[in-house]
């Protein structure tokens, strides 16, 4: 060491010791310097480290080891040799209570065997394949759609009513008829239309009797009924009423007959003779009800008037008839 002034035998460098170190000896060739390292305790390194997951550590000795977790159903554990072991042979009945079937599966707790359930619903086509697996049968989950039938059932092509359009210019929805499904599971529309008929006549003889002077006296009345056949619609009830009666009238004479307060014939005798016999028939059409309720019965009145006799006119006959037409729509 010439450059810390070494000679003699004896070298004239400082050595310090440091941190964790000494300095033994002057130097000289007979004692040199012996420079020696303190070592590290334990309880210096110690601090230095902590346990993460899965490990455990214990700073006063130093022992780093695996820590098992606490939650229930672990097993993970310590071997007799103090390694980490996880014991084989699960026990079944233990394991198989851990398990339940929900919708669409089976569960049998005491085998552990867990299968696919069929739904016993009537219709399912859903089974069992030679290999175990579910099957469907082909065409099984679809249908062929016949007259007034759309689609075939899948998902595509759900099957649905075939309509029409509706070519009118009013709302379906206020004015359009409905179908409906009967006890039998038959499909039904709305009743049908019907439109009847009825038609009565008579003819009633007097003896001569005088023709009023006064107008629109009634003289007699024709009685008939009608009755609505349709169970389920009010009907529509027009009434044609046809009147005739016979008059004799001499020379000058004359007479007029009507229904209720209208008068419809009138005749006067211009000659210098007698006229038996003389008629005309007339007609007259009229609405009686414009709601007939179903099946109910109306009575038909028909009054035949005369008046505006003079001359000793008289009359011995009167036939009418009274025709119903009922229409429910």
């Amino acid at each position: 060491m010439a450059r810390c002034g070494c000679g003699g035998g004896q070298c004239n460098c400082l050595v310090v010791a440091g941190e964790g170190t000494t300095v033994d000896g002057s130097g000289s060739v007979a004692n040199p310097y012996i420079v020696s390292a303190e070592p590290v305790t334990c309880d210096q390194v110690r601090p230095c480290f902590s346990a993460g997951d899965g490990a455990a550590y214990d700073a006063a000795t130093g022992v780093i080891s695996a820590r098992p977790s606490t939650d229930t159903g672990n097993g993970l554990e310590l071997g007799s040799d103090g390694g980490l072991m996880v014991p084989g042979g699960v026990d079944c009945d233990e394991a198989r209570a851990c398990f339940s079937a929900g919708d669409g599966a089976a569960y049998d707790v005491a085998t552990g065997v867990i299968s696919a359930r069929a739904s016993a619903d009537a219709g399912n086509n859903l089974a069992i394949g030679g290999d175990g697996g579910l099957f469907v049968p082909t065409g099984a989950a679809t249908v062929t759609a016949g007259c007034g039938l759309t689609g075939d059932g899948s998902g595509s092509a759900p099957l649905a009513v075939s309509t029409g359009t509706w070519p009118y210019p009013c709302d379906p929805a206020s004015v359009g008829g409905v179908v409906v499904c009967d006890a039998n599971g038959v499909l039904r529309s709305e009743p049908r239309g019907r439109v009847s008929f009825t038609s009565y006549s008579e003819s009633r003889t007097y003896a001569d009797l005088t023709v009023p002077s006064a107008a629109d006296t009634v003289v007699d009345t024709f009685t008939t009924t009608a009755t609505n056949p349709d169970p389920c619609r009010g009907a529509l009830l027009l009434v044609e009423r046809e009147v005739d009666a016979f008059f004799t009238l001499p020379a000058g004479a004359g007479a007029s007959y009507g229904q209720d307060t209208d008068g419809v014939y009138y005749l006067r005798n211009t000659g210098s003779s007698t006229m038996t016999g003389a008629h005309t028939q007339t007609t007259k059409l009229y609405q009686h009800t414009l709601s007939l309720a179903p099946g109910a019965t109306a009575t038909v009145n028909l009054p035949v008037t005369m008046g505006r006799g003079s001359g000793g006119a008289t009359y011995d006959r009167i036939q009418v008839f009274i025709r119903a037409l009922l229409i429910s729509l």
